[in-house]
């Protein structure tokens, strides 16, 4: 599943309460390889909160179905991945992240498509207020 797929959809309690809110984006851990916690915004004025990725169930076309919302927290730092520049360790730049594949059972990144290619995960180094960082050896797919 790709984040802009996930990007707008509602997020879903078992109970059936309807829509507790909407996804906002998702929050990588790049060290981890993998979606640490999925952003969503409960209402028009009641700002963003944050539930770890342990708390969702299921990841659908129509919907995030969470366990609760009860482990909702406020939403901590974020650096936004799609959008982001893309540079080597040495500060070469490779271009801007367009979208990222990820497992939707497992949270886990598959690949980073950039506008100068794909990026396999196990090259990520870091993600900043500046740019997503990878290792230089990475090949375009």
């Amino acid at each position: 599943m790709l984040f802009t797929e996930v990007r707008g959809l509602p997020v879903l309690v078992p109970d059936g309460g309807g829509p507790v809110g909407t996804v906002t984006s998702l929050t990588v851990d790049v060290a981890a390889g993998a979606v640490s916690r999925l952003r969503l915004r409960r209402g028009r004025f009641r700002g963003e909160t944050a539930l770890p990725w342990e708390a969702v169930l299921s990841v659908g076309p129509g919907a995030v179905r969470v366990g609760s919302a009860e482990a909702a927290e406020s939403a901590p730092v974020h650096h936004e991945l799609l959008g982001h520049r893309v540079l080597t360790e040495y500060g070469t730049a490779r271009g801007t992240v367009l979208d990222v594949a990820f497992a939707p059972e497992t949270g886990r990144v598959l690949a980073v498509f950039t506008t100068r290619g794909e990026v396999p995960p196990d090259r990520l180094l870091g993600l900043g207020d500046h740019a997503l960082v990878v290792r230089t050896a990475w090949a375009v797919r």
